[in-house]
């Protein structure tokens, strides 16, 4: 998997900084759609796109005539009990988890078909779509929304994209700082999984790259739990 272009929106913090990092280690040419730059490695193959995934349309002027691979990061953990839940709690929730992508993926899809190769989408859900948990209705709902893409456009990119999800549990990124504040909080997310800890970005970022390069070319439509075994493993 050598001299590819891969666009990573929201690559600029967390899990989607790890891709980036991890991605440009490989000498492959990397575009970064985000807000801010300032965590980005200053390195000739990470090339930074300024942009807001709610406010503006991706400048496509500012990719290459090609993608080999779109990672789509951004996202939100949105907390509340559902009584409280607010119009506008969903309809922020849906726009930066779903609609987002959905207008990334629409305005990159010619680029993506022009890949020599097999091209890959990877997507991001949350654990609490397969797994009831309270307070998570809302972006539950948005994420959902995410697993229905990934298979509708699995099926029908196939076979010169493949469309994949990756639905991880709590990670320890800036966005789920306010979850892992104390030791306390951490203790008890790490007694929550069977794996007894909460996931880093490399725990996630390391399967995405996997998804993004040839050895998973004969993968689509997957949603991929990697979530300490909170899912599927109860212990007694």
């Amino acid at each position: 998997m050598n001299n590819k272009n891969f666009l990573i929106v929201g690559g600029s913090s967390g899990i989607g900084l790890e891709i980036t990092k991890q991605l440009a280690g490989q000498d492959h040419q990397i575009f970064v759609a985000s807000r801010t730059s300032d965590k980005i490695p200053t390195t000739n193959n990470i090339h930074h796109i300024k942009f807001d995934v709610i406010l503006e349309d991706l400048p496509t002027d500012q990719l290459p005539e090609s993608l080999d691979g779109l990672a789509y990061c951004p996202g939100t953990i949105n907390l509340k009990p559902f009584r409280q839940i607010k119009k506008e709690d969903l309809e922020n929730d849906f726009k930066i988890n779903f609609t987002g992508a959905v207008n990334t993926i629409q305005s990159t899809f010619k680029l993506l078909r022009k890949s020599s190769g097999t091209a890959s989408i990877v997507l991001f859900s949350t654990v609490a779509v397969q797994t009831g948990m309270p307070y998570h209705a809302s972006i539950a709902s948005a994420k959902g929304a995410v697993e229905g893409l990934t298979r509708s456009l699995a099926a029908e990119f196939a076979p010169n994209i493949c469309v994949n999800c990756i639905a991880p549990s709590l990670t320890n990124t800036p966005l789920a700082e306010r979850l892992l504040s104390s030791e306390e909080k951490q203790k008890a997310s790490n007694e929550r999984h069977p794996l007894k800890r909460f996931g880093e970005p490399n725990d996630i970022a390391s399967l995405a790259c996997f998804l993004l390069s040839d050895n998973a070319s004969w993968m689509t439509g997957q949603i991929l739990h990697t979530d300490g075994g909170i899912s599927s493993v109860k212990l007694f």
